[in-house]
C-alpha cells in the first residue's frame, strides 16, 4: 500500500515500454525512481487480448537498447522479417525485401516479453521501484504534486515530486493538464479506422505455418489484414478496417457477416485462423489516434515522452522506435549538459543543495534547459514520423498491391544495388538509420520524383536508364544525404 501523500525525488509514470526503458537510463546515472503503472503486473498476470502484441524493433530502437546494454539480450527473443509477404485475393504471393540485402531487416517481438524484461532490468538496478495498479489522474504543477488512484482499493494518492517524466500513453493525464497552462496546445487526430486482433496458431512442434521471416499483408485497398511472426510458431494477425460504411466494423454483425467477409477477402487466411467468429466478437475494435502537443515539458517540473508527447498510428512500425529514441536523444541532451560543466542532481530531501547544485544560466535551471533542447531536438521529427505513418497505411493498405507501384519498387531495387552509397529510400532511412524523421521525409519526396520520372515510360524493372537515375539522384537526393553520412542505413540485425 502507497502512503498517502508521500514524497518522490523522481517521478515516472507509466511502466510500460518507453517508461520501464527511461527508468533503467535514470537508474544508470544514480538516480532513484519511482515508477507508477495503471495496470497490474504484467509478469504475474495474463495481458489482455485486443491490444497490439507484437511490435517491430529496428535501428531506432535497438540503438537505445544498446545504450543500457539491453540489444543482444532483446534480439535473441525476436524473429527477423525480412519483407512483406503479399497476399493477392487468388492466393497468390509476392514477396516485397525491406532491405538493400538480407542483412537489413525488422525484428518481430512480443510486446509483452519486451515489457516484462524492462521491468525486470529496471528492478534489478535496486534504484528503481514499480508500484502497480496506480493510475495517474493528472497534476498539479503550481504545487508539483502528482495525482493516483489505486485501482484495486480505489485510494487516492498524492505524491509531492521533484520531477515528473511522463510515459503514460496517448491518453496521458499528465498531458491533458499540461495542455491546460497558458501557451500550450494539443491536437488529436484519430484515424477513421479500428483494428481487431485474431491468431493463427502453431502448427505441430511450434512449427509456422506461414513464410516465417516476414511480415504478412492481405492489402484491399480501402483495409487490409497483416500478420507479423511470433516466436512459438503462431502469428498475430491484425485487422484494420474503416469503422463505418460497407465494408466496416459496424458492417459485420453476425458470424455470418465475418465468415462471408472473410472468406470472399482473405480465403487463404481462413482455415489458419483459429475460432474466427469467436475471436472476432470476443476481442475489443481498437482505436488509432495521432497526438502532437507542445511544448512538452514545463521548467524542469515534468516532461513527456513516448505516446505521452506524439502519439503515432502503427503503419511504419515506428511508435515504439520512436519513443525509444526519445531516450536515446534525451541521454544526450544529458551528456551534453555534463560535457558543458554541468552537473545534475534531484535531491528533494536538501533543498538548499538541490538549488545550490543546479547551474543556472539565463535565469534557466539545468534540467529545464535540458528539456528544451530535447523538445526542439525532436518536435519536427515527431510531426514527420506521424505524417509518415498516415502515408504508410495508405501504401500497406493498396499500393503495395498496384502493378505502378511494384514496378517502381523493383526500380529502386537496382537503384540501391547501382548506387549503395548514394540512392537510399525513404523506409530504409525511417527503418535502417538514425538520420532525423524530418530528413527522411524530404528524402521520401526525393525519391518518389525520381521513381516517377525513371518509371514514366518502361514496363519493366531492367529497362530503367541508370545515367537518367544517376542524374536524378545526383540533383535531387545526394544534396539532403551529404552531411548525414554517419547516420545513414546499417543493419538493424546486428
Amino acid at each position: 500500500m502507497i502512503a498517502l501523500n508521500r514524497s518522490s525525488d523522481l517521478c515516472v509514470v507509466g511502466a510500460g515500454l518507453v517508461g520501464s526503458l527511461l527508468s533503467i537510463y535514470l537508474a544508470k546515472r544514480g538516480f532513484h525512481v519511482d515508477l507508477f503503472e495503471r495496470r497490474p503486473d504484467m509478469r504475474l498476470e495474463k495481458m489482455s487480448a485486443g491490444r497490439s502484441i507484437n511490435l517491430a524493433v529496428s535501428t531506432r530502437g535497438l540503438r537505445a537498447l544498446r545504450d543500457v546494454g539491453l540489444e543482444a539480450e532483446i534480439l535473441r527473443q525476436a524473429i527477423p522479417m525480412r519483407g512483406r509477404m503479399i497476399h493477392a485475393k487468388d492466393g497468390e504471393l509476392n514477396f516485397q525485401p525491406y532491405g538493400r540485402d538480407d542483412s537489413e531487416y525488422i525484428n518481430s517481438i512480443s510486446r509483452a516479453t519486451l515489457n516484462k524484461v524492462l521491468m525486470s532490468r529496471a528492478e534489478e538496478t535496486k534504484l528503481v521501484d514499480i508500484y502497480f495498479n496506480q493510475r495517474a489522474t493528472g497534476m498539479d504543477f503550481e504545487k508539483n504534486e502528482l495525482y493516483l488512484e489505486d485501482a484495486t482499493t480505489a485510494q487516492y494518492t498524492t505524491v509531492s515530486a521533484s520531477m515528473v517524466m511522463s510515459t503514460d500513453g496517448s491518453s496521458s493525464a499528465v498531458r491533458d493538464d499540461m495542455m491546460k497552462l497558458s501557451g500550450y496546445k494539443c491536437t488529436e487526430e484519430e484515424l477513421n479506422y479500428g483494428y481487431k486482433e485474431l491468431v493463427i496458431p502453431a502448427g505441430e512442434g511450434g512449427s509456422f505455418r506461414m513464410e516465417k521471416n516476414a511480415l504478412h499483408i492481405w492489402p484491399r485497398g480501402t483495409y487490409m489484414l497483416i500478420a507479423l511472426p511470433n516466436f512459438d510458431g503462431s502469428y498475430t494477425c491484425t485487422l484494420f478496417l474503416p469503422l463505418a460504411g460497407s465494408p466496416s466494423f459496424d458492417s459485420l454483425k453476425t458470424p455470418e457477416d465475418v465468415l462471408k467477409f472473410f472468406n470472399e477477402q482473405f480465403s487463404d487466411a481462413v482455415p489458419l485462423i483459429t475460432d474466427l467468429t469467436e475471436t472476432f466478437f470476443a476481442n475489443p475494435t481498437g482505436r488509432m489516434v495521432t497526438v502532437k502537443c507542445a511544448p512538452w515539458f514545463l521548467d524542469e517540473k515534468a516532461l513527456l515522452l513516448g505516446d505521452a508527447a506524439h502519439a503515432i498510428v502503427p503503419f511504419f512500425g515506428q511508435g515504439m522506435n520512436c519513443g525509444f529514441e526519445d531516450l536515446s536523444v534525451l541521454s544526450d541532451c544529458m551528456d551534453n549538459h555534463v560535457k558543458q560543466g554541468g552537473s545534475l542532481y534531484i535531491n528533494r530531501r536538501n533543498v538548499e543543495a538541490q538549488h545550490a547544485s543546479r547551474r543556472t544560466m539565463e535565469g534557466t535551471t539545468a534540467w529545464a534547459k535540458i528539456f528544451a533542447e530535447f523538445f526542439h531536438q525532436r518536435k519536427q521529427n515527431t510531426d514527420a514520423i506521424a505524417d509518415m505513418a498516415v502515408e504508410n497505411f495508405i501504401e500497406m493498405r493498396d499500393k503495395v498491391a498496384d502493378p505502378k507501384f511494384q514496378l517502381e519498387k523493383a526500380v529502386e531495387k537496382i537503384l540501391q544495388r547501382e548506387f549503395p552509397n548514394e540512392y537510399v529510400s525513404r523506409y530504409s532511412l525511417v527503418t535502417f538509420s538514425t538520420v532525423p524523421y524530418s530528413l527522411a521525409m524530404r528524402a521520401g519526396v526525393a525519391t518518389d520524383e525520381i521513381l516517377s520520372e525513371v518509371c514514366k515510360n518502361i514496363d519493366a524493372a531492367d529497362k530503367v536508364d541508370l545515367k537518367q537515375a544517376h542524374k536524378l539522384i545526383a540533383q535531387k537526393l545526394s544534396p539532403l544525404l551529404k552531411d548525414h553520412e554517419e547516420e545513414l542505413p546499417v543493419s538493424s540485425g546486428r
